[in-house]
This record gives C-alpha cells, sequence and structure tokens, in this order.
C-alpha cells in the first residue's frame, strides 16, 4: 500500500507517482534558475521531510528550506 503519493502536472498533461514506507519518494521541479527538490522518507514511524533549492544543470543555489519531521496541524 502507498504510504506517499506525488503529482506533477504540465503541458502534457498529470502523471503521479506512489512510494512505500520503503521507497519514500524524490520530486524536483526545475526552470533554468534552478530547482526545487522535495523528499519523503519514514522512519520510526515518523515521516520526515526536506525541501531545498538545489542547481539545475549546474545553475542555481544550494539552500535548505525545511528538514525534520512531518509538521502536524
Amino acid at each position: 500500500m502507498s504510504h506517499f503519493y506525488g503529482v506533477l502536472r504540465g503541458a502534457r498533461g498529470g502523471a503521479t507517482r506512489y512510494g512505500s514506507v520503503k521507497s519514500g519518494m524524490v520530486g524536483q521541479v526545475a526552470s533554468w534558475q534552478g530547482a526545487v527538490r522535495v523528499q519523503m522518507w519514514n522512519t520510526d514511524g515518523k515521516d520526515m521531510v526536506h525541501v531545498s533549492f538545489v542547481p539545475w544543470r549546474g545553475v542555481g543555489p544550494v539552500r535548505v528550506l525545511y528538514a525534520g519531521l512531518f509538521p502536524k496541524t
């Protein structure tokens, strides 16, 4: 059963992907100025997340926006 669910939409329509507790999930969206990467995984029953700016084709900053437990509401 899927624990993580990803959706991507663009000019050619949408795509979905699933991730398990074991596999986790990584997504990236890029422009000519850099990219944003989101990683999610599960450790000891807790969902963890890492959101960062990363270079794309050698262009763009490296900056962590958030790293830690997925916030609870």
